[in-house]
């Protein structure tokens, strides 16, 4: 039995699938403009006779090269290959073309309805500020809520992103949205989540951040902080943190005092390094930060020689007393040498 020829069969699928697709367009008209179908019909049309085209002329070529009708062994995979990559070019031409007139619109449904490609036509359609469009092909067609959340966003749509958050489990970003719809009670409530999350996971410095830059809870803060530092959950970083967000010179004074008193020893020498940064802050500070060290540093020095060291950080202007913890540390090693 005769083979039917690549580009025959090629050409009866062709005629096909054209149909059908012509018959997919029309039926937009229950949901789109008639003008719109309309060019979508004139687009399809005009690469539809270009395809066409290429098909009558490799029949052609295959008639002219295996007149006696034999055997060509590959030609076939060869053909298809041709075929398939000038139609695809065709199609990427068209779509560029598109792109550099600014419609992006005509070049979305090229990328998704002749070339299938629905992550280059959502992508497009938000390039070209289209949101809501490209938001809908990316939940519809790629099942992404998360491209599909920033779409709506973008779009100003906010319940639309919130709703999609929400599901992705993103809390700072629904209390983010909700604070711009101006739902103080949810946008808290959402903060409040984040929150605990990083108190759950010891991060109490983030914790504190949501509270002082988002929820307007400066007292709440400072709390979140103090706990960190009582209960060893990135201790010098919340007490630097706390220091850093009060900006009354007295008040941070006796804070200082205060919590020094209530410092236990293991934690002494951890409170002697937040000092230095407090006494580089403010030349007030200075008298109250370098008693509190030479106290510290007077308790530590028989179980750890190197503290003097920390002396220097508190007089840096003092030669003489660099010529002390140089003497003392020579006097310290005759000793542990006699």
């Amino acid at each position: 039995m005769n083979r039917q020829k690549f580009t025959d069969k090629f050409m009866a699928a062709f005629f096909i699938l054209a149909i059908i697709k012509i018959i997919g367009i029309l039926a937009q008209l229950f949901h789109q403009s008639f003008w719109s179908v309309m060019w979508t019909l004139f687009v399809f049309a005009a690469i539809a006779a270009i395809i066409f085209a290429v098909l009558l002329r490799l029949e052609k070529k295959e008639k002219g090269q295996n007149p006696t009708g034999g055997k060509n062994r590959g030609g076939n995979f060869y053909v298809e290959t041709s075929l398939f990559d000038k139609i695809r070019n065709k199609y990427e031409e068209l779509a560029e073309k598109y792109l550099a007139e600014k419609d992006y619109k005509k070049a979305a449904k090229v990328y998704m309805n002749l070339l299938q490609d629905h992550y280059r036509g959502a992508k497009t359609l938000e390039d070209g500020g289209f949101y809501t469009e490209a938001a809908v092909i990316y939940l519809k067609k790629l099942k992404n809520r998360s491209d599909a959340a920033i779409c709506y966003e973008k779009a100003k749509q906010y319940k639309k992103a919130i709703d999609l958050y929400k599901e992705l489990e993103q809390k700072e970003k629904v209390g983010d949205l909700y604070r711009i719809i101006n739902d103080i009670k949810n946008s808290n409530a959402y903060y409040q989540m984040v929150v605990d999350d990083y108190v759950t996971n010891s991060q109490m410095v983030k914790g504190s951040l949501i509270y002082r830059k988002k929820m307007e809870m400066p007292e709440e803060a400072q709390k979140i902080l103090l706990k960190g530092w009582e209960e060893n959950k990135d201790a010098f970083n919340c007490l630097n943190n706390y220091f850093a967000n009060i900006y009354d010179g007295k008040q941070l004074e006796h804070s200082i005092q205060e919590l020094y008193q209530n410092t236990p020893e293991d934690k002494k020498i951890m409170y002697l390094e937040a000092m230095k940064y407090e006494f580089k802050k403010d030349p007030k500070l200075q008298t109250v930060t370098r008693n509190i060290a030479y106290e510290i540093i007077t308790g530590k020095v028989s179980e750890h020689s190197e503290i003097v060291n920390e002396l220097k950080h508190f007089n840096p202007d003092d030669e003489v007393i660099l010529k002390d913890i140089s003497r003392y540390k020579t006097g310290r090693n005759k000793m542990f040498r006699n």
